[in-house]
């Protein structure tokens, strides 16, 4: 009896060790692939939700740099009570104009919104001084002269943006400056609507950051503070991203990135877009799936358990036959099965919850083989992404010493205003009908990768026949076929193309100095008026 009791404590101890094992171990590596990912995944958006609040930023700040030009050109903006017309219209359309004024090559003020400061002499300030040189883009800046005289009501310190530009006669004389005043609590708003969208990520934070480092726009107590970190440095070397450090509150932050890139007309004040969000907070819904697969393989080693407890007694005589197929299944035979067993409805249930349990161990690899396949494919379009590119191209460079291949970068024109306008379900929309006819221009050794929001590389192999389409010959059948209309609801929607490409590797250059070319030519075939290709 007391042999017998034995037995059943071995199995009932040794079924729970396991499965507890075994589960203690899928929710290790499970919890690492999905830290992986989540990582990935929310830096991604993160720095997305960057360059989008960098680009919103310098759209804005452009148009209201064209729109003081084309104000400063009407010839009623000469005549000061003409002017005062003027101010006051433009005061009341634009709510984020905090000022505007007419000052007088002396620089004495002539007309201006809510008759602030008229007869005022503002000769020595940045905008007056700046303004008569010519047109001119002020970066942020707290109120002297206006602090005491607009109505605050946040009591908080008031801060603008100033644009001013020369009036000048129909013969070119500068007759004075158009000055204006725009309300910083305009980016506020822009930084509260973008993040809106992502206010479920908790802890997630923004900044705006100027060309030397301050800070802008952030939380309270970091307004006006030197931020110290890489991010910076690597938005000003490679306009956006991600990374994960640790920031001067000692704690680690998933931090997206973006520098401001300016508009064709609009060169742009060097401000970079920071938006970050605790590692914790980023790896939390990764810490829940890691502890409920670690309770369920405590609820089934507990069942497993009481099973084996009460299976002991009969489990010897069928024994051999699973300890068998257990070794046949350990050493990788294909079609081994735990065989299902009568008899005793103790043993009958041990083997068919190995069965099962085996059956679930299968389901399990086979989804992580699934996530694996999915880290390396875009999940909108179902394109390659870049780390499968990075792993394509080590198969490129390991089949010759000298690989014989050109890169191509394409960026999507006029994309943005897809989104803005239709909304980002009509923008999934576009990409995957363009990802799908980028393909329809490719053969079957190209590839072409996502690597960004409408961002692409293409891998073309250069193996070719001499009937084999020229590069440029491929990129003009690429730019023709985005060109296509995309019919969304109904409505055609149109966008284009740029594309730069680099052609074959040269000495001594990496993969990533032949993207940085062909990045080079994209930039430049967008400066020559976009939709087109331009070769490095």
């Amino acid at each position: 009896m007391l042999k017998r009791s034995n037995l059943r404590t071995i199995v009932a101890v040794s079924g729970a060790t396991l499965v507890i094992a075994m589960a203690s171990t899928m929710s290790l590596v499970v919890g690492a692939r999905s830290q992986q990912h989540f990582e990935r995944e929310i830096g991604r958006a993160l720095s997305e939700t960057a360059f989008q609040m960098a680009d919103k930023l310098d759209a804005d700040m452009a148009s209201r740099s064209r729109q003081v030009s084309v104000v400063s050109k009407l010839s009623a903006v000469r005549d000061p009570v003409e002017a005062q017309k003027i101010v006051d219209e433009l005061k009341i359309k634009d709510p984020s104009l905090a000022w505007v004024g007419t000052v007088s090559t002396d620089g004495i003020v002539t007309a201006s919104s809510g008759r602030i400061l008229i007869g005022a002499n503002v000769s020595a300030r940045p905008v007056f001084k700046e303004g008569i040189k010519g047109h001119f883009i002020g970066d942020v800046h707290e109120a002297v002269l206006l602090a005491k005289l607009l109505p605050n009501s946040t009591g908080e310190p008031m801060k603008f943006v100033d644009v001013a530009t020369p009036i000048r006669d129909d013969g070119g004389k500068t007759l004075g400056v158009l000055a204006t005043h725009f309300s910083w609590s305009w980016a506020k708003e822009v930084q509260e609507r973008l993040l809106r969208p992502a206010q479920e990520r908790l802890g997630l934070e923004s900044y705006i950051v100027s060309s030397d480092g301050t800070v802008l726009l952030g939380p309270t107590n970091s307004i006006g503070q030197f931020l110290p970190i890489n991010s910076l440095k690597l938005a000003q070397a490679d306009g956006s991203g991600w990374a994960v450090e640790t920031w001067p509150d000692g704690q680690k932050y998933l931090t997206g990135f973006a520098r401001g890139a300016g508009q064709p007309d609009y060169a742009g004040l060097g401000w970079t877009i920071l938006a970050r969000q605790p590692i914790a907070a980023a790896f939390e819904n990764a810490d829940d799936a890691s502890r409920e697969i670690l309770l369920w393989g405590v609820g089934f080693a507990a069942l497993f358990s009481a099973l084996a407890w009460f299976a002991a007694s009969l489990i010897t005589r069928p024994l051999h036959a699973i300890a068998d197929a257990a070794v046949r299944l350990r050493r990788g035979e294909p079609g081994v099965e735990i065989p299902q067993l009568g008899g005793a409805a103790e043993v009958a249930d041990l083997s068919t919850s190995l069965r099962a349990l085996v059956g679930s161990l299968t389901k399990t690899q086979d989804a992580l083989t699934r996530m694996e396949d999915a880290a390396c494919h875009d999940t909108l379009t179902g394109l390659p992404n870049r780390r499968l590119f990075d792993q394509h191209m080590e198969e490129v460079l390991s089949r010759s010493p000298v690989p014989d291949f050109a890169l191509l970068s394409l960026d999507l024109d006029n994309f943005k205003p897809v989104n803005d306008t239709l909304g980002h379900h009509a923008g999934d929309i576009v990409l995957r009908q363009v990802s799908a006819r980028m393909l329809s221009c490719l053969r079957s050794n190209d590839l072409v990768a996502r690597i960004g929001g409408d961002e692409f590389v293409i891998i073309v192999d250069e193996g070719r026949g001499k009937e084999t389409p020229s590069l440029q010959d491929i990129s003009e059948r690429l730019i023709k076929a985005v060109n296509e209309p995309v019919l969304i609801s109904g409505k055609a929607v149109r966008i284009g193309c740029s594309i730069g490409i680099a052609n074959a590797m040269r000495p001594g250059e990496s993969v990533q100095d032949m993207l940085d070319r062909a990045d080079a030519a994209l930039y430049k075939a967008k400066a020559q008026g976009r939709n087109c290709a331009v070769a490095a």
